[in-house]
């Protein structure tokens, strides 16, 4: 759930960091143009003061010219050339027809087009030029144009040009937006980090409660949710499964109990009437087929309630888990069955390394494989084989019981290990269908699984795994 849920948020606060990086980065870009600009404006109207007072054309008779106004006129040049040279910025006092008053360089033209032209026009009619068009960093040919109107007696007799380079703009306006990426980057890290933090508090009593649904699923009914964090909701989620999971522990506990004591007061009468039945017995005639019929459902109802009372005892005692030698075990319990293979004419061998360990009640685990072999003896008709193999695999241990019955189909196989579920073909064998599901209870206690499929051609085949690792 954190692999879906975390990218939403990341997508949502880049998504937010970028709302607000994009503008900033424009505004940033607009202040450091603003700056440059207010400074052509200031020195521009610094160059008009000097040049208002500059009358007579360069070119103009002596007579209209006077000592002073040539000195004024060589104080704007020598301004003018102190200020490109000092900082690189062509600068141009111009007539009203784009002739030049004084310039620097000597040669600027007066621009016919474009921003600098708009500036001109401005300036002719009195205003000073509004802000040039944005500057970007990548502009490498980017300019600043800035006019400013000379004016004497009211009206405009010359403009001030200044065309500004943008080089050291642009250094500081991407300078700036490399602090405001690295400001976004380090925001971005701290809500990621964040983001973790919290769909670790709100998801934290989510995994804990999945956990403690699979450990009551798989027969673990002590497991219980601590609802003590995570954002109220899911606390008083917790509450309320701790609840659930109590009352359905206290309903197999009784369901259980009362197998237990039903079975084993069942017992008691069963007991004493088979004894009447033998008595009976001795009354009648032998070979009488009523009373052999009553004596094999009796003994068939006790085999019964035997199995129930186990059953009832596996499902309530927890198992005594041990670093077992599985492969020992299981040859063990293949010697210990051999002599009524043998008997049946059934080939019950064992196959796989001789030592193999994994984490078992040996007990528990032996009972197991009896009920196993036992049902797979039962099948087998003579001269065909059982083989019960032992390997590892992975962090498991299989034991595999495979036998050359009848099998079953996969509507079968779907059923079996059901309490008192038995084939319709198979009824005539003995048995009370309890013994696949004692198997299971017992198994699952220790945190074994056992699984069925069929045998090809024909048989079945039962595998057990069982943990390597300690649980």
């Amino acid at each position: 759930m954190r692999t879906r849920l975390l990218p939403l948020l990341i997508v949502l606060m880049a998504g937010v960091l970028l709302a607000l990086g994009i503008p900033l980065g424009v505004i940033t870009a607009g202040v450091e143009q603003q700056k440059v600009v207010v400074d052509r404006i200031d020195d521009a109207a610094r160059f008009a003061s000097l040049a208002q007072f500059v009358t007579a054309r360069p070119d103009a008779d002596a007579g209209h010219k006077t000592p002073e106004e040539d000195e004024r006129r060589a104080t704007l040049r020598t301004e003018l050339a102190r200020y490109y040279g000092l900082y690189g910025i062509r600068a141009g006092v111009f007539y009203r027809d784009r002739s030049p008053m004084a310039a620097a360089p000597q040669d600027m033209p007066v621009p016919r087009d474009g921003e600098g032209a708009r500036a001109f026009s401005e300036a002719l009619a009195g205003r000073r030029s509004h802000d040039p068009h944005q500057i970007w960093p990548w502009d490498d040919d980017g300019r600043v144009p800035v006019a400013s109107p000379v004016i004497r007696d009211g009206d405009v007799v010359a403009v001030v040009m200044t065309d500004s380079p943008t080089g050291q703009m642009r250094a500081r306006i991407l300078h700036g937006w490399l602090l405001i990426a690295a400001g976004e980057c380090a925001a971005m890290l701290v809500a990621v980090g964040a983001a973790f933090r919290l769909t670790g508090w709100v998801l934290r009593p989510v995994r804990v409660l999945d956990a403690a649904s699979h450990d009551i699923a798989t027969g673990r009914m002590k497991s219980r949710v601590a609802g003590t964090a995570g954002p109220p909701e899911l606390r008083r989620l917790a509450r309320s499964f701790n609840e659930m999971a109590d009352h359905v522990e206290e309903v197999l506990e009784q369901q259980r109990a009362f197998v237990a004591d039903a079975s084993h007061q069942l017992r008691n009468p069963l007991s004493a009437l088979l004894l009447r039945i033998e008595l009976l017995a001795l009354e009648l005639p032998e070979g009488n087929e009523e009373i052999a019929s009553v004596r094999t459902e009796g003994k068939r109802l006790a085999r019964v309630l035997d199995d129930l009372l186990d059953l009832a005892l596996a499902e309530h005692t927890a198992a005594d888990l041990q670093l077992t030698d599985v492969a020992a075990l299981a040859a063990e319990r293949v010697d210990s069955w051999r002599p009524m293979a043998d008997d049946k004419g059934v080939r019950l061998t064992y196959e796989g390394q001789p030592a193999v360990t994994g984490w078992a009640d040996p007990v528990a685990l032996s009972s197991a494989l009896d009920a196993v072999v036992d049902n797979a003896l039962k099948f087998t008709p003579a001269g065909r084989p059982v083989t019960v193999r032992v390997a590892p695999d992975g962090e498991r241990v299989r034991i595999t019981v495979a036998d050359r019955g009848p099998g079953l189909t996969e509507d079968e196989l779907a059923r079996v290990g059901d309490r008192f579920w038995r084939s319709s073909r198979h009824q005539n064998v003995s048995g009370s269908g309890l013994g696949l599901s004692i198997t299971r209870a017992l198994l699952t206690a220790g945190g074994a699984t056992i699984a069925y499929a069929p045998h090809p051609p024909h048989g079945l085949e039962v595998t057990v795994t069982l943990p390597r690792t300690a649980p």
